[in-house]
């Protein structure tokens, strides 16, 4: 299996080659310069291979939630990478992929991924570690005041992503102390996670279409959701 994937969400940008189950990344926290460094990323990753982009199975992106730009440049590298090799697309969830690094960083049965989302929102979900290892999603993700998300009583675990780091305060309160076993504040959805939930989305024969392919920001399902999840 050959998969190529890339991820421009937030202030990070990265691309990764998944290669029958080995991971190469190209990983930069550059605000705004995504436009500029995701193509050479993805060409450097190719050349180090040996490998062209005709000669993937499948590509994979970050289809969101995060920033509105960010976003629109995944898909719309995607879109065209598609296009002109006729490849399949596998959209990934960006807190997903966040979740999947908190699963590979620690024992935690649960994750609590969550993004910044500006205007005292957060954009946040809650997921489970899948007898697979890969994260799955626990009710929906949504956009949502910090002070209004809603946390399941059972979950035990670890939070990651932006969003902890502005708004720790408020998230404990909600879901607990007990609940938490801790934080991993300075993570950006990464690429490398991108890669390895795109591959089960190509075996579950979820890819889609180039032209499928497209952004979600949330905010355009549920802005007038307070709280959300369960």
């Amino acid at each position: 299996m050959k998969l190529l994937s890339l991820e421009t969400s937030t202030e990070a940008c990265s691309a990764a080659l998944f290669i029958d189950g080995e991971i190469s990344e190209r990983y930069q926290l550059a605000p705004q310069q995504h436009n500029k460094l995701i193509l050479p990323m993805i060409e450097s990753l190719l050349d180090e291979a040996g490998l062209s982009l005709k000669q993937m199975d499948a590509l994979a992106f970050g289809r969101g939630p995060g920033s509105f730009t960010g976003v629109r440049i995944a898909a719309g590298v995607v879109q065209g990478l598609a296009f002109g090799a006729d490849l399949p697309v596998a959209p990934v969830s960006t807190l997903a992929a966040m979740a999947q690094e908190a699963f590979n960083e620690t024992e935690g049965q649960f994750a609590f991924p969550c993004l910044d989302a500006r205007m005292g929102e957060v954009y946040w979900g809650v997921y489970r570690r899948g007898e697979n290892g890969l994260a799955e999603l626990l009710g929906y993700e949504a956009v949502a005041d910090a002070g209004a998300v809603e946390f399941p009583i059972e979950a035990v675990g670890y939070a990651i992503g932006s969003g902890w780091g502005t708004y720790e305060t408020v998230l404990r309160e909600h879901l607990g102390r007990e609940n938490l076993h801790g934080i991993l504040a300075d993570r950006f959805p990464r690429a490398r996670w991108i890669a390895l939930l795109g591959e089960e989305v190509f075996k579950r024969g979820e890819c889609v279409a180039a032209e499928y392919a497209q952004p979600v920001y949330l905010r355009d399902k549920v802005a007038k959701k307070k709280g959300g999840g369960y």
